[in-house]
C-alpha cells in the first residue's frame, strides 16, 4: 500500500478516530486504525474497541491499494511532529509502515487488514433523520443525569423514544432524573416504511462522544439506523457505531412525585449565581474528603441558601414567589448546579413536598413543542 495524503486534512480525520481505540485489551489489532485505500483516491479509516466504533472516508491520493491496520497512537502523534504538508504513508511486504515527510522518515509495524475484528452490519431497514443541532441541545439537557456504573445497566446510558414528529431523551441515576421531549420533524428514511416507534438505550459513552461529533447546526441532519443490537449514526463523511445497551428501560414516569404540596418560582440565573459562589464551600477539599451539601431555606418570600465547610462558610438571599409551606431541605451541591443549568428557562418552577422527597424543576412557563423536568433527591442533612 502506498499513498500521499495532506497533513492537515489527515490529522482531522484522526482525531474524532482515537474515540474508539481500545487502550486496555489483549488484542493488538484494536488499538489500531484500519486503513483501507482504494483507487483513485478514496481512503476509508475505520477503529473499533468492540464497543463503539467509527469509520471515516477521506481524500487522499492511492498509488498503490492495500488494507493494513497502524497503530493509532503512534500514528497520531508522528502526524504532529512530521514537517511538511505532504505526507507519504507505505505499508510494505514485510508489514513496516513508513510514513515519510521531506528527508524525514518515520518507521512502525503494521499489522494486515485481516487481523481486525468484523465490524456490526452498518445498514437496516429500521432508521430515521433528525436535524443534529435539535439532537444535541436535548442532549445537552440530560446527558449529566446518566449512570456511569450504576448496578442497573439499563440506567448506564440515554433512553431514546422515537414516535412520528417527537422525540423524547431520558436519563437516570440514583439521585437524578432529565427527561427532554420535542416535538420536531422526523423523516422516517426505512426502507420498510412502517411507522416510527423505537426505544433504545445508547450507553454512556456513546452519549457523550456523539455530543462532540454533532454540529450545532439545525439545519444539518443526522440519520439513525436501529438493527438488533447496535445503532448506527452517520454524519456527513463519519460513520459512527455503537452497541445498544440490552435491556427495559425503568418506568420512569412512576418515579416522578406529581402532587407537590410546595412550589417556588425563581430566576435561573440568579439561583445559578448563589449556587455557584456555594460551590467555592462545598467543593473545598477537607481532610481528604469533599464537603459538597448545600441547605434552601423557603422563609416566606426568600429563599435562603447556606453553605459551610472547614473552608468558611457562605449565605445568601433570593426573593422568590412561594406557595405552601416553610421548609429546609439540604443537596449535593454539584448534582443541584447541574439539574437548574440544564433547565434552560429564565424563570424556573421547583416544586417539592418534604426534606426527604425529591424534588422537580421545570420551566416555570409552558412553551410550544418542548416539555422538560428535571428531577433530584435530596440529602441527609448534617449540623
Amino acid at each position: 500500500m502506498k499513498i500521499i495524503f495532506d497533513k492537515s486534512k489527515m490529522a482531522a480525520s484522526v482525531a474524532p478516530l482515537m474515540c474508539a481505540v481500545s487502550g486496555k485489551s489483549t488484542l493488538t489489532s484494536i488499538e489500531g486504525i484500519l486503513i483501507e485505500a482504494q483507487k483513485p483516491d478514496t481512503l476509508i479509516m475505520t477503529t473499533y474497541d468492540l464497543e463503539k466504533g467509527i469509520r471515516i472516508t477521506t481524500e487522499a491520493k492511492v498509488i498503490e491499494e492495500g488494507t493494513f491496520i497502524i497503530g493509532a497512537q503512534k500514528f497520531n502523534q508522528t502526524l504532529k511532529v512530521m514537517d511538511g504538508d505532504e505526507i507519504t504513508l507505505t505499508v510494505d511486504d514485510k508489514l513496516v509502515a513508513s510514513i515519510e515527510s521531506g528527508k524525514s522518515v518515520h518507521r512502525m509495524n503494521a499489522l494486515p487488514g485481516t487481523d481486525f475484528p468484523m465490524i456490526p452490519k452498518l445498514e437496516s431497514d429500521k432508521s430515521f433523520s433528525v436535524s443534529e443541532g435539535e439532537l444535541k441541545g436535548m442532549l445537552t439537557k440530560v446527558m449529566y443525569a446518566m449512570g456511569i456504573n450504576d448496578q442497573r445497566p439499563v440506567l448506564n446510558g440515554c433512553y431514546f423514544e422515537v414516535r412520528e414528529g417527537s422525540l423524547l431523551l431520558v436519563s437516570c441515576d440514583s439521585y437524578k432524573l432529565a427527561k427532554c421531549s420535542l416535538a420536531t420533524d422526523i423523516k422516517n428514511t426505512g426502507a420498510d416504511g412502517t411507522a416510527l416507534n423505537f426505544d433504545f438505550i445508547v450507553p454512556s459513552k456513546t452519549t457523550q462522544e456523539l455530543f462532540r461529533m454533532l454540529d450545532d447546526d439545525e439545519e444539518k441532519q443526522v440519520r439513525i439506523v436501529m438493527t438488533r443490537k447496535n445503532i448506527i449514526f452517520l454524519m456527513d463523511e463519519f460513520i459512527f457505531f455503537s452497541r445498544l445497551v440490552d435491556g427495559r428501560y425503568i418506568d420512569y414516569e412512576r418515579i416522578i412525585v406529581k402532587t407537590h404540596k410546595i412550589s417556588v418560582r425563581v430566576k435561573r440565573d440568579a439561583l445559578m449565581s448563589a449556587l455557584e459562589r456555594a460551590a467555592l464551600i462545598t467543593e473545598e477539599r477537607i481532610a481528604g474528603s469533599v464537603r459538597s451539601s448545600v441547605k434552601l431555606q423557603l422563609d416566606g418570600g426568600l429563599l435562603k441558601i447556606h453553605a459551610m465547610s472547614g473552608a468558611g462558610s457562605t449565605y445568601d438571599e433570593i426573593e422568590v414567589e412561594h406557595e405552601g409551606e416553610d421548609l429546609l431541605i439540604a443537596f449535593n451541591n454539584r448534582y443541584l448546579m447541574d439539574s437548574v443549568r440544564a433547565c434552560t428557562a429564565e424563570e424556573i418552577l421547583i416544586t417539592l413536598s418534604s426534606p426527604l422527597t425529591s424534588i422537580n424543576i421545570e420551566p416555570a412557563y409552558e412553551r410550544e413543542g418542548i416539555e422538560e423536568k428535571f428531577m433530584l433527591l435530596p440529602v441527609k442533612m448534617t449540623n
